[in-house]
C-alpha cells in the first residue's frame, strides 16, 4: 500500500466516521457538507433516484423519526486511487418512526463512490439496498429480517 493509498484511505474512514456522527446527531447540515454538488442518490426512501445535494431533504427525513437515531457503519471496504474511491458496507439504521412506539432496526447494503474535491473526499454516489425475497408466495418483500 502506497503512502497516497494509506492517507486515502484514512480520509475516507473519517468522512464515514462524520456521516455516522452527523446522522446520530441528526446533524442534516453536516450530512449534507460529505457530498458533491451534483451527488447522485439510490437511497432506501423514494424516489428511485435523486440528484443534488439537499440538506432541506435530509432535514425533513431525519424529522420522521422520535428520539435517538442509531447509525453504524461496518465491514467497510475502501479501495482508493488517485482521485477517486469506492466504500461497501453493510449498514445499520435503528429509529422510532414519529409517532409510533415501535422501533425499528434495518440492516442494509452501502456502495459509495467518492471523489477528491481539493483537499477534501466527497460523496459523489450513494446507494443503499435491501436484499428482497424472490418468491412470489411472500409478495416479493424486502428482507428486511436479515442481520450480519
Amino acid at each position: 500500500m502506497t503512502t497516497t493509498t494509506t492517507t486515502a484511505d484514512t480520509d475516507i474512514r473519517a468522512v464515514l466516521a462524520e456521516r455516522e456522527r452527523a446522522m446520530r446527531a441528526r446533524d442534516a447540515e453536516s450530512l449534507g457538507a460529505l457530498f458533491t454538488d451534483d451527488l447522485v442518490s439510490f437511497s432506501l426512501a423514494p424516489p428511485l433516484s435523486s440528484q443534488g445535494r439537499d440538506v432541506e431533504g435530509l432535514r425533513a427525513w431525519l424529522a420522521t423519526f422520535d428520539g435517538p437515531i442509531g447509525f453504524d457503519i461496518t465491514d467497510a471496504v475502501v479501495e482508493a486511487a488517485d482521485d477517486i474511491a469506492f466504500v461497501h458496507s453493510i449498514n445499520r439504521l435503528s429509529a422510532t418512526p414519529k409517532g409510533s412506539d415501535s422501533p425499528f432496526t434495518l440492516w442494509f447494503r452501502s456502495t459509495l463512490g467518492l471523489r477528491r474535491v481539493g483537499d477534501r473526499w466527497l460523496i459523489a454516489h450513494d446507494h443503499g439496498s435491501t436484499p428482497f425475497y424472490m418468491d412470489p408466495s411472500t409478495g416479493f418483500r424486502a428482507a428486511i429480517d436479515l442481520t450480519p
